[in-house]
């Protein structure tokens, strides 16, 4: 990092008489290329299970309830440890975060591997709550990093750079999807596992070599004050760079003043949209060959073409989040996706007509995640970024959680997966950009 030069203030707020550090280009982009590929790799370890499921569940003799029961009760080991990450990360800062995110993904994937009964499996799949808070972890981190870069291209166009950034959650799905169709035969859903391992760690021990964000540096400083009985020091200093001196915990500050009305109309957004991830993303294997009679290794095939056009999606959000404003298109993509998936489900007939309606589905539905995870980050304020940005991205798995109680409730009782997908999925994808409509628009975070 170097110091701002002098006359360079566009990084301090009105009032503030002190500048943060500048973070330098190749910085920035070193920042930026790690977190893609530690996001592209949590993406590998989370989905591989929905993805797996079928195979898993025929491996130990699981009918279809008991399957959706199992990746329900996944889903809330995983949404406890989620909603923990974010004050920690507020606490210990944003690079050893990362590399806690990162390192609780090569564990997941690694203790999966070694699966020998259902407890075990939910109790471990719980640890994949570490690798689905990476891109919470992310948006934080690089919100702040951007803020303050010298790289002006970046900064000029941050939603669509941090689109590139978000877009290893198809790329993801894509890795998984691929490597399933290729390893599964040769090493077993077991060996499967184990490949996102390796990646994992190197990525974990490059993290170490990234700097702090210099506006945690600045608040783990006031906390410090704070903590030796130096408040007016705090309090002072915090003026001089023009922060909010906040005294609450990170997580009550997400419920108080301009916060409140994000937290929760954004949290009941994650909360509904996730219907359709759940069903469409996660389980999407179980969707395709359930309800449109495909076969496994086509329906692999399937979402590997279907998740190429997602990150096209993720690219084309994050341009337009920066043009048209990040609420408006995120409400646009959600309300598209629902539509989409309704045509798939009730219309569409023969393999061409599906991967259209599918693949249209899932552009609209991951794409908004791209200017979504940024606009959370400028919903808050430094001292709670983190613990905001997590607590809405663990409301995720609240969502999977209740959206496979009812999926699960469906099949008992009679109900094909076609008919739970439309209502469970299409419907609550759409529902969540109805919400959307009202969310606060923020200003752009300038450090």
């Amino acid at each position: 990092m170097s110091a701002v030069p002098p006359g360079v203030s566009a990084e301090t707020p009105d009032g503030a008489t002190k500048s943060f550090p500048r973070v330098g280009v190749g910085a920035t982009r070193k920042a930026t290329v790690i977190a893609f590929f530690a996001w592209m790799f949590a993406v590998y370890d989370y989905i591989l299970f929905g993805t797996m499921l079928p195979e898993i569940a025929g491996y130990f003799g699981w009918d279809e309830s008991t399957a959706s029961l199992v990746s329900t009760l996944v889903s809330i080991g995983t949404a406890v440890v989620a909603l923990a990450v974010g004050p920690i990360v507020d606490r210990i800062g944003r690079r050893k975060g990362m590399i806690l995110t990162v390192s609780g993904t090569a564990l997941a994937s690694a203790a999966t591997a070694a699966t020998p009964n259902v407890g075990y499996l939910v109790g471990v799949r719980a640890l994949g709550g570490l690798g689905l808070s990476e891109q919470a972890v992310n948006a934080t981190y690089l919100n702040e990093i951007y803020a303050v870069t010298e790289d002006e291209k970046i900064k000029k166009h941050r939603g669509l750079i941090y689109s590139l950034v978000q877009g290893g959650w198809p790329l993801g799905v894509l890795l998984a999807s691929a490597f399933v169709a290729i390893f599964l035969p040769l090493v077993g859903w077991r060996g499967v596992f184990l490949l996102a391992v390796f990646p994992a760690v190197v990525i974990a021990l490059v993290r170490r070599g990234l700097k702090e964000s210099p506006q945690f540096e600045l608040q783990d400083r006031l906390r410090r004050l704070r903590k030796e009985g130096l408040a007016s020091e705090a309090t002072k200093l915090a003026n001089e760079y023009g922060v909010a001196d906040q005294r609450s915990t990170p997580l009550v500050s997400i419920f108080r003043g301009p916060a409140l009305r994000n937290t929760l109309v954004l949290g009941f957004a994650w909360f509904v949209n996730w219907f359709g991830i759940q069903v469409f993303s996660v389980l999407g294997t179980t969707v395709l060959t359930a309800s449109k009679d495909v076969s496994f290794s086509n329906s692999l095939l399937l979402l590997i073409v279907v998740n190429a056009v997602g990150y096209v999606g993720y690219v084309f959000h994050g341009w337009a989040g920066d043009k048209f404003g990040r609420r408006n298109v995120i409400v646009f993509g959600w309300l598209a996706s629902g539509v989409s998936f309704t045509l798939m489900l009730t219309l569409a007939t023969g393999t061409l007509a599906v991967v259209v309606a599918y693949s249209l589905g899932m552009f609209f539905l991951v794409g908004p995640y791209a200017p979504l995870l940024f606009y959370m980050g400028e919903c808050y304020d430094t001292q709670c970024r983190a613990t905001g940005t997590s607590f809405l991205n663990a409301l995720s798995q609240p969502g999977a959680i209740v959206a496979g109680v009812i999926v699960t409730s469906m099949l008992a009782s009679g109900a094909d997966w076609g008919q739970a997908a439309l209502l469970v999925g299409a419907l609550g994808t759409f529902l969540s950009g109805l919400v959307m409509l009202g969310a606060r628009k923020v200003r752009t975070l300038e450090g």
